[in-house]
């Protein structure tokens, strides 16, 4: 079995951008454990455990929905958490991009007839740049820290392709392995 996700790869410059934000937060709040920046993508489905002989079906499913769309951007922009500010679990950072949500419906009826399910959820696109450790107090102040960055520009992303991951959980943290990459038509959004 192989735990799966489909995601976008964030540009280089974002991730800079985010890394010198939990440069920063890391004083504030010590009780979280910190995503490495290796690790920052965008999910736009999260799979599960797959057989991998559904590999290539996947893949198949989402050139045929996905290739069509047109390369568009996404902007990283302020900070959040789930569920709330009075027992945050997960910090995230938020994106801004009129195509996005329309990539993840398409992903998401792509892979119907593979037998994964609709997305229960409106899709929420966020990275997850920190979770809480378990039994640990949520100290720093968080509503502070997100009125501070909520307007926080983190920079803009191109998508123009879309990452069929394998994910392997270990010790050390996930750590992810490009299964397929299917890119986005050449033609851009005007």
């Amino acid at each position: 079995m192989i735990r799966a996700f489909i995601a976008v790869e964030l540009a280089p410059a974002a991730v800079a951008n985010i890394e010198s934000a939990i440069a920063e937060l890391k004083p504030i709040f010590p009780a979280i454990r910190w995503v490495p920046p290796a690790n920052f993508h965008l999910t736009v489905k999260f799979l599960g455990d797959i057989e991998a002989s559904q590999v290539q079906a996947i893949a198949d499913a989402l050139e045929l929905a996905i290739t069509p769309f047109p390369r568009s951007t996404i902007n990283a922009k302020g900070l959040g958490v789930f569920p709330n500010v009075r027992q945050p679990k997960i910090f995230w950072v938020g994106f801004v991009g009129a195509e996005l949500a329309r990539l993840a419906a398409a992903v998401d009826r792509a892979l119907l007839p593979l037998g994964f399910s609709l997305e229960a959820r409106k899709f929420t696109p966020h990275l997850t740049i920190g979770r809480w450790r378990q039994g640990e107090s949520r100290t720093g102040d968080v509503k502070l820290a997100l009125d501070r960055w909520r307007e926080r520009d983190f920079g803009v992303t191109t998508i123009d392709r879309v990452i069929l991951f394998q994910s392997e959980l270990k010790p050390a943290g996930a750590a992810y392995t490009q299964l397929k990459v299917i890119k986005l038509n050449d033609q851009p959004i005007d």
